[in-house]
């Protein structure tokens, strides 16, 4: 029987992710530290994931859903483009535009970040017991689900591709 959890309100339970988000800055940080490929800037991961996600992207799209200014998106893929990073290609759909894509390099760094920064959650994650780790997953897919909505709406993922089956 699951037992009763105390009312938390918005705003409590907002001041814990914070706190806990400053936690896996920590951990992330020796996360990146052990990774092979490098350091990668905060700005340099988001932009790399957006690519990743869409594919291909413009910079205009890419400014967009980063929330940055173009001439800030430009100097960030110049430096993605010379670090190998991503590639630039001609648009299918515009001859002014010009369309990014992760590279294989750039697909292998963040296969190797991510990689890093799991093994020092894991590590975290094998101290607590498997009803936490539960009660953790579905709070954590909940949360995922309203965020992916609150940033694009229509975005949230899938129900059976949650966090919880790395879990599970």
């Amino acid at each position: 029987m699951p037992r009763s959890l105390p009312f938390r309100s918005a705003e409590h339970v907002a001041q814990v992710a914070c706190h806990v988000s400053e936690l896996l800055d920590v951990l992330w940080g020796r996360g990146q530290e052990a990774a092979s490929a490098g350091p990668l800037s905060p700005s340099q991961f988001r932009a790399l994931t957006v690519i990743e996600d869409q594919e291909r992207v413009n910079q205009r799209t890419l400014g967009e859903a980063l929330g940055s200014r173009p001439s800030s998106v430009s100097r960030l893929c110049d430096r993605l483009e010379a670090a190998g990073l991503v590639e630039r290609l001609a648009s299918p759909t515009s001859r002014r535009e010009v369309d990014l894509r992760l590279s294989r390099r750039g697909s292998a760094v963040l296969d190797d970040f991510r990689a890093s920064r799991a093994r020092e959650i894991e590590a975290v994650l094998q101290t607590m017991s498997p009803a936490q780790l539960h009660t953790l997953a579905e709070g954590l897919e909940q949360f995922q689900d309203a965020a992916a909505a609150h940033i694009a709406p229509g975005a949230a993922q899938d129900e059976d591709q949650g966090p919880s089956e790395a879990i599970a």
